[in-house]
C-alpha cells in the first residue's frame, strides 16, 4: 500500500465496475478521502473515454475493459505509458487480485462478477459487494470460501448496509428478524391491470435512486427486492422465515433489525449511496460524510410502510420460492430474469412478461446441489438459453 501523510497506510482499493453509478460515487469518495485510500487498479466496460480520465487522475497500477479492441484503443491512447491493459474474464481476474489491494470493490452488473469475486477472496482481499447477483447465485459458496480464507465480504446494498450496522455489538442469537425495506417502485399505486402496458421509459423513471437500467427495472418489478432477501439470507446466516420486506416509500428507513425482546433498531440517512460505499470501504472507520445533506426528521413528515403485493409483483415471490429450493434455482432465477430484463429494455416483451419468464424457467429446473463455480455457471447457462427460447415466442406488451 502506498504510505499517506503522517505514515499511515492509505487503503488500496480496487474498482470493478469503475465507470457505473457505484463506481464513480466509490471515485467521488476517494478523491474526498485521498489520505486514506489509492486506487490500485480498475475495471470498466465499453467507457474507454471515462477510463482514461479515471486513469489520468488516479494512476491505477492496472485497468481492464470488456473488449480487446478497446483495450488496444485505450492502448494507443495512452501512448504505451500507464498502467497495464488487460480486457475480457482474464482483465476482471487481474483487476480483483491486483497487488496492494486491501478492499475490491465488487460493482459489476449481473453473474459475470461471480469469477472476479471469488478471485479477490481466494487473494485474501476483502471485497465491498455491490454486485447483488453474486450472493444471490453463490451465496452460499461465497459465504464458505470467505470464512475459510478468514476474509470480509461487506455488503454496499443501502438494505443490508443498514443491517450490517443495526448488528454491530450485538449477539447473532439475540436477532428475531430482519426487515429490509423497499420504495416500491414506480408502480405501487399503479392498477396491476394495466402493468401489461408499462413502457420502458415508465419503468426506468424511479421515483428515489437513480441507478443502472438494468438494477431499475428490477426495483420497478421488485425482483431487486426478491434478490436481497437472498443476499440476507447468506450475509448474515438467517433464515429465509426471519426476513421479512416493507414497502416504506420514503426510501428513509434503510432497513431494520428486531431483537428477540421486542426492540428494533432502524437505520436512516438520507438516500445517497455515498453512505454505505462508505462505510464499505472504510470499515471498521466511519468516515464524516458532512457534506451530505443532514436528515431533517422535522420537516421529512409521516413515516409509512406497507406490505408488498406480491400477486401484482410476483418477481418477489418467485425470488423467496428460488430462495427455499435452495442448490441451483437461485442461479437459475437470476439468469431468467437478466434475459427477462435484457429483452424488456429491447422492447422485445412485455414489462409482465418478465415474472412469466422467470417462473417457466424455475418451473422447468429441477434444483441440485452445487460444490464449484462451474456447476452454478452450468445452470446459469441453461437458464439463459431457456428464457431466451421462450422470449423469443412473445410479443411486446402481451
Amino acid at each position: 500500500m502506498q504510505q499517506a501523510m503522517g505514515g499511515a497506510e492509505r487503503k488500496g482499493v480496487a474498482i470493478l465496475g469503475s465507470t457505473g453509478s457505484v463506481g464513480t460515487t466509490a471515485l467521488q469518495l476517494i478523491r474526498d478521502f485521498g489520505d486514506r485510500f489509492s486506487v490500485t487498479a480498475l475495471a470498466a466496460g465499453r467507457r474507454v473515454a471515462e477510463l482514461r480520465d479515471q486513469i489520468e487522475e488516479f494512476a491505477p497500477a492496472t485497468v481492464s475493459l470488456a473488449d480487446a479492441d478497446d483495450a488496444r484503443e485505450l492502448a494507443a491512447a495512452l501512448g504505451g505509458k500507464g498502467p497495464r491493459i488487460v480486457s475480457g474474464a482474464e482483465g476482471l481476474l487481474a483487476v480483483a487480485t491486483a497487488p496492494g489491494t486491501a478492499v475490491c470493490l465488487s460493482a459489476l452488473v449481473g453473474a459475470v462478477g461471480l469469477g472476479p469475486t471469488l478471485a479477490s477472496i481466494e487473494a485474501g482481499i476483502d471485497v465491498a459487494l455491490a454486485n447483488k447477483e453474486v450472493m444471490v447465485v453463490g451465496g452460499e459458496l461465497l459465504r464458505s470460501r470467505a470464512t475459510k480464507k478468514g476474509v470480509q465480504v461487506l455488503p454496499v446494498d443501502s438494505e443490508h448496509n443498514a443491517i450490517f450496522q443495526a448488528l454491530q455489538g450485538r449477539r447473532p442469537e439475540y436477532v428475531r428478524r430482519l426487515v429490509l425495506t423497499a420504495s416500491g417502485g414506480p408502480f405501487r399505486e399503479r392498477p396491476a391491470s394495466s402493468l401489461a402496458t408499462v413502457t420502458r421509459e415508465e419503468a426506468l423513471d424511479h421515483p428515489t435512486w437513480d441507478m443502472g437500467d438494468k438494477i431499475t427495472i428490477d426495483s420497478a418489478t421488485l425482483m431487486n427486492k426478491g434478490f436481497e432477501v437472498i443476499e440476507a439470507r447468506w450475509f448474515f446466516d438467517r433464515d429465509p422465515s426471519e426476513i421479512d420486506v416493507v414497502v416504506h416509500p420514503q426510501s428513509i428507513v434503510h432497513s431494520m433489525v428486531e431483537y428477540r425482546d421486542g426492540s428494533i433498531i432502524a437505520v436512516m440517512a438520507v438516500p445517497d449511496m455515498s453512505i454505505p460505499i462508505a462505510y464499505a470501504l472504510a470499515y471498521p472507520d466511519l468516515l464524516d460524510l458532512g457534506h451530505l445533506p443532514r436528515l431533517d426528521l422535522a420537516s421529512t413528515g409521516s413515516f409509512s410502510f406497507f406490505r408488498p403485493d406480491v400477486e401484482k409483483f410476483p418477481c418477489l415471490r418467485l425470488a423467496y420460492d428460488a430462495l427455499r429450493a435452495g442448490g441451483t434455482m437461485p442461479a437459475v432465477a437470476n439468469a431468467a430474469n437478466e434475459i427477462a430484463v435484457g429483452r424488456f429494455l429491447a422492447a422485445e416483451i412485455g414489462f409482465t412478461d418478465i415474472p412469466r419468464l422467470v417462473e417457466a424457467a424455475m418451473n422447468a429446473h429441477e434444483p441440485s446441489v452445487y460444490e464449484t463455480v462451474e456447476e452454478l455457471l452450468a445452470a446459469d447457462g441453461w437458464a439463459r438459453n431457456y428464457t431466451a427460447s421462450r422470449a423469443g415466442a412473445i410479443h411486446p406488451g402481451l
